[in-house]
């Protein structure tokens, strides 16, 4: 069975609600499923999971959250490597530039990343964003 972490921060409640998504598309797949907010994860915790989803969404001029979120990811950024992660959030404006710079600093790490791209929804997501996200969680299980 694999064991996801899913490590999340969200505002609106936006990319919370895709985290609960992801993890009950995991958890109906098998997956053991821990959800978490960004000081409750670092480096230390990566043996306890095979797979780690990080939600974020987009802040102020399409970046990552700077007070909780940002802080954790840089300080995991340096132990990316060879880990297999997936990134999702949800945005208000811009076009997503900020997933694709966090994209790039993943792959930069040499992080395995699940897929080509992350996952975004503009604002709240809908009932076929809940299911797209819920489809990644049981893809994220399988993976």
């Amino acid at each position: 069975m694999n064991k996801l972490a899913i490590v999340y921060w969200s505002g609106t409640g936006n990319t919370q609600k895709m985290a609960e998504c992801i993890a009950e598309g995991a958890q109906a797949a098998g997956a053991e499923v821990t959800l978490m907010g960004p000081t409750e994860f670092s480096a230390a915790r990566w043996p306890e999971f095979n797979v780690v989803a990080f939600g974020c969404p987009s802040m102020g001029t399409e970046q990552l959250e700077e007070g909780e979120f940002e802080p954790m990811f840089a300080g995991i950024e340096g132990t990316l490597s060879g880990k297999k992660i997936a990134l999702f959030g949800s945005y208000g404006w811009g076009d997503g530039q900020w997933m694709r710079d966090w994209w790039a600093r993943c792959d930069d790490a040499s992080a395995n990343l699940y897929g080509t791209e992350g996952l975004i929804v503009n604002d709240a997501p809908d009932d076929a964003a809940q299911e797209t996200c819920r489809q990644l969680g049981q893809k994220l299980a399988a993976w």
